[in-house]
């Protein structure tokens, strides 16, 4: 049997029935305060088209705080190259938008090229 999903105590149901301020208070301080301070134009924008459920949303708003209406929508966020696309999870409730979407990918050396060592200055280069 699976376990259920707790966020501070409570389950998903309950934190979906919750308004924006009793939510507020179970998430850190800095994305309370973000929200107490209230969201951007976009970020309203953004909250709008997934009250009317619609398909396909994308946004550049990586700062946008996950929330409880939110979760089980597919988004695509923008990485700064291409669009990535995020399937939002009741575990990434109080998490930013832009956390799941890296902007930098994973580095990958190879082999050495010439010159780059001691020992390959005296190989012939033909």
């Amino acid at each position: 049997m699976a376990k259920e999903f707790m966020y501070h105590g409570k389950n998903v149901q309950d934190i979906k029935k919750m308004s924006l301020d009793e939510f507020a208070k179970l998430v850190p301080s800095r994305e309370r305060r973000k929200m107490k301070r209230g969201f951007t134009e976009q970020e309203k924008k953004l909250l709008e088209s997934f009250r009317a459920n619609e398909g396909n949303i994308k946004t550049h708003c990586r700062d946008m705080i996950v929330l409880p209406e939110m979760v089980g929508k597919i988004i695509k966020v923008y990485s700064g190259k291409e669009w990535v696309q995020v399937v939002i999870e009741a575990e990434m409730l109080g998490h930013r938008l832009g956390e799941f979407s890296q902007t930098r990918k994973q580095v990958r050396h190879s082999a050495p090229g010439i010159g780059a060592t001691r020992s390959s200055a005296s190989l012939s280069v033909r």
